[in-house]
């Protein structure tokens, strides 16, 4: 350790002074320009600059060089925390900067460049919080770009391009990390993995607040961060973009060309290009005496990656990966120590061979660009349109329709009742047409299935042969129609329709109150959303668990009638609140049904805003609960509280209609017992995945249900001692059976979205008995069915020869999982447990399951009362 320490300080010593520190690099830089010594007081790599820090460095670097640096707000993080870009290039480009955005704008519309074009390059660091490197390098990149003189790399750049550099893609996590780090820190950084700073407490520094992994966001849009993020770049259609992250310390340097599998709508020069970016980054780290890889992970197929998405857009993205310090100094396991300012330096140096490879090739890179989305509306990709239709779930088909625009897709509105694809739309439909720049990027997002490439497929399978893992990076299925339970056909003609806004309220199907009350059908989230929004306002509503009809009309079950009576004899409350949400109401004028219970019947249960605890830390999955915590807080405008996971055991949970334990990596034994007697006591209990499995076992076991081993497997047995009976080997095969653990977990899910059949009796499926959710599945975890004696298999997975919605499910898993449970309840004591085997709000996407989650954690509650 202590030769670690002085191996830091000797790399400090070595640093030169000054403005040479600044860069990395040598040359002459003009005195004029602030270094971030003079502006924070340490060198570039010295410390790791705080998130407000950054911008205060970019703040200055725009007021030395106002003629060459313009910084855009283009977003606020949940804390509060602003993000920038900072536009930089030379003076004559920038006295027109406005002019070559809009040149951008019209070759991105299919325009062809022209001789005043200038391409933009755009620069994106840190998305994750504690890959804290890259934010320090993009201040090295804005100085060296403001700074150098008579250098011949920078005169082109900044002559033949914009480069836009975006510091800190997530100032919230940045902030969790540098807090923790110099929290802990001594008189001295340590090397030594053992210690506290890269250590981080839950839940880490990689994450925004609502712990997000924003890498995996670019077409959800659920975040602000990555909303601001995706205008932006969309107003200056950049024709490269890299994203910079960090690895773990005992690797080296990634950067393109990707690993396989590719997105199918990616082309033969976008993956070319790639190339010949890497050849220029592997010549200057080779300059350094850097090694580094490429090709072996990291690949381009899921949409959500911040490479992915811009490329299906035109651009050359790529992912840069460099070994992380997660602090000042690391040991790695060779021994070898990485500064925090090695680090820094490596990723100045490939984004700057990035910006001199585009300003070399302005042309090439124009060109290219044009030709992917020029070729795009001509239908390079289909000529047809996709159409939504209005009458299923209205709120979610209108919100992925502004989704789809803010991310530069043209939608059209067709209202009334209408005919395309050879069917009428009696409510009316949204049209997204093919011809259009964006095309590629409408495929990826609107096809059923986005298809592996068969090769990479059978390559899988053959490491799956061989007991090797699979190299899928990240899920296979992202069908947007289906995670939002749409009706979605393709078809070769439909109506242009009125153009959609991205920013555009969604307008409500709003009746005024009747003789008798209002009814809220249970159809779709802004539904929930009204719901809830009125029980918080202090409205009384009763929820039904059955079907009825009143004046010809059908209301599903689920539907909550708020009455004249029981709410002072005024609902303009609700009414306004169905106005703002987008909602649909409807007039009731007596309490006498034509079919189904009357309105006055034990069958319309009171609701009440429930209070919901979600625990918080220790085992439980970030990723998890903070999606859990967005879903309801921001998707459904339920309040949610943070419990500890270690104060379960001393916490007193009466207060608490409902706990939320998310995906974990297990639930300790006090936790487990804790949460048990509140179940027992009158609680709900939600829990997911391997959190529900916990409660699956021992004499209190809240669920009757198992984890199954492999297809074929067996369960744990006793060890057993002594000589083995004598046996023959007679194959390959057989070996290979013999080595398997009989007891391990079916193979891993790498992600898929799964077709399900809904229990037509139980409250908790209200609101799918015609259309059962597609849910999401990944992992190892299948549960065996509940008996009926024991509870309920609210949700399960559909028979074999169904079951595959979207994405590649292992042929063995298909068939395991098969009619298994994917939402199940059952009673205990005064309570219920409900527990779904896969996480309903992964990544806050998968809107079609919020009527699932409302069932849960707002109607239950009030139905075991």
């Amino acid at each position: 350790m202590i030769r670690a320490f002085l191996v830091f300080c000797a790399t400090l010593l070595a640093l030169p002074a000054a403005a040479s520190a600044q860069s990395f690099f040598g040359g002459d830089f003009d005195p004029a320009i602030p270094t971030l010594e003079q502006v924070a007081g340490h060198r570039s790599g010295e410390q790791i600059t705080r998130p407000e820090v950054l911008i205060d460095y970019m703040e200055a670097l725009q007021e030395a060089a106002p003629d060459r640096v313009r910084i855009v707000e283009y977003a606020r993080s949940w804390e509060g925390r602003p993000l920038i870009y900072v536009v930089i290039s030379g003076r004559e480009n920038m006295a027109r900067i406005d002019a070559i955005q809009a040149d951008m704008q019209r070759i991105a519309n299919g325009g062809a460049p022209g001789p005043d074009s200038v391409p933009v390059t755009w620069l994106a660091y840190s998305v994750h919080g504690d890959e804290i490197s890259g934010s320090d390098a993009a201040l090295v990149m804005a100085y060296h770009l403001l700074a150098a003189r008579g250098d011949d790399r920078v005169d082109t750049i900044m002559r033949n391009s914009v480069v836009i550099i975006d510091p800190s893609q997530n100032p919230d996590g940045r902030a969790r990390f540098t807090n923790s780090y110099y929290a802990q820190l001594g008189i001295a950084p340590s090397a030594d993995r053992a210690t506290a700073g890269p250590d981080q407490p839950w839940p880490g520094g990689r994450f925004n607040h609502y712990l997000f992994d924003l890498n995996r966001d670019w077409f959800a849009l659920t975040q602000p961060e990555t909303r601001g993020k995706v205008t932006a770049v969309a107003a200056w259609n950049p024709v490269v973009l890299a994203d910079v992250h960090e690895m773990g310390g005992d690797q080296t340097y990634f950067f393109p060309p990707s690993a396989d599998p590719f997105n199918p709508y990616i082309t033969a020069t976008q993956r070319q290009r790639q190339g010949l970016l890497g050849r220029n980054m592997g010549a200057m780290l080779d300059s350094l005496g850097e090694p580094y890889y490429t090709r072996e992970v990291f690949d381009a197929f899921y949409p959500g990656y911040g490479d992915t998405w811009p490329t299906l857009n035109g651009a050359i993205a790529m992912t840069f990966e460099q070994s992380s310090a997660r602090g000042l100094v690391w040991e790695r396991s060779n021994g070898e120590i990485l500064t925090y300012g090695e680090g820094v330096r490596n990723h100045f140096a490939t984004s700057l061979s990035t910006a001199e490879t585009v300003a070399r090739n302005a042309d090439m890179f124009l060109e290219d660009y044009a030709s992917y989305r020029r070729s795009a509306a001509n239908g390079a990709v289909g000529t047809g349109y996709f159409v939504i239709d209005l009458a299923n779930r209205r709120w979610n088909a209108e919100a992925l329709g502004r989704r789809l625009v803010h991310q530069g897709i043209a939608v059209g509105r067709v209202d009334g009742s209408a005919t395309a694809c050879g069917r009428s739309y009696p409510q009316g439909y949204l049209s997204i047409s093919m011809r259009q720049p964006t095309a590629r990027l409408i495929r990826s997002l609107l096809d059923r299935d986005v298809e592996l490439p068969a090769d990479f497929i059978a390559a899988q399978e053959a490491r799956r042969a061989s007991d090797l893992p699979h190299e899928i990076y990240d899920t296979t299925a992202w069908s947007v129609g289906q995670m939002s339970g749409l009706d979605i056909t393709e078809c070769a003609a439909a109506s242009a329709g009125t153009p959609v806004s991205a920013d555009s309220p969604i307008s409500g199907q709003i009746a005024a109150a009747g003789a008798f009350g209002i009814a809220v059908p249970w159809t779709d989230s802004g539904q929930v959303r009204l719901v809830a929004e009125a029980l918080r306002a202090g409205l009384k509503g009763r929820s039904s668990d059955t079907a009825f009809a009143v004046g010809g009309e059908t209301f599903p079950r689920g539907t909550v009638v708020f009455t004249l009576a029981e709410n002072d004899g005024s609902l303009d409350r609700l009414v306004e609140l169905a106005q703002e949400i987008g909602a649909e109401t409807r007039p009731l004028d007596s309490g006498w049904v034509d079919d189904g219970p009357n309105l006055g019947s034990g069958s319309f249960v009171l609701l009440t805003a429930p209070t919901i605890g979600v625990v918080w830390d220790g085992n439980i999955s970030p990723l998890s609960a903070g999606a859990t915590r967005y879903v309801i807080e921001q998707r459904l405008g339920l309040p949610t509280a943070a419990v500890r996971a270690d104060n379960l055991a001393r916490a007193d949970l009466s207060g608490f209609d409902v706990m939320i334990v998310p995906d974990s990596y297990g639930v300790g034994g006090s936790e487990r017992a804790a949460l048990t007697r509140y179940v027992q006591g009158g609680g709900v209990l939600v829990a997911y995945g391997d959190s529900l499995a916990a409660f699956a076992s021992g004499d209190d076991a809240l669920f009757a249900t198992q984890s199954e081993t492999v297809l074929g497997g067996s369960p744990d047995a006793d060890e057993k001692t002594g000589p083995a009976p004598g046996t023959a080997i007679a194959s390959e095969a057989e070996y290979r059976d013999r080595i398997v653990d009989p007891t391990r977990r079916p193979d891993t899910l790498p992600g898929a979205l799964l077709n399900t059949v809904v229990d037509g009796e139980s409250f908790l499926a209200a609101g799918y008995d015609n259309a059962p959710p597609t849910v999401f599945a990944d992992g190892s975890l299948i549960l065996t069915p509940l008996s009926l004696s024991d509870g309920v298999n609210v949700v399960r997975y559909a028979d074999a020869a169904n079951l595959v919605a979207a994405g590649y499910v292992w042929e063995e898993n298909r068939l395991q999982m098969a009619y298994k449970p994917y939402m199940i309840a059952q009673s205990s004591g005064r309570g219920l447990a409900i527990g779904f085997a896969h996480d309903p709000a992964v990544r806050g996407y998968l809107d079609g399951l919020d009527l699932l989650l409302a069932n849960a954690v707002m109607v239950a509650p009030s139905r075991i009362r």
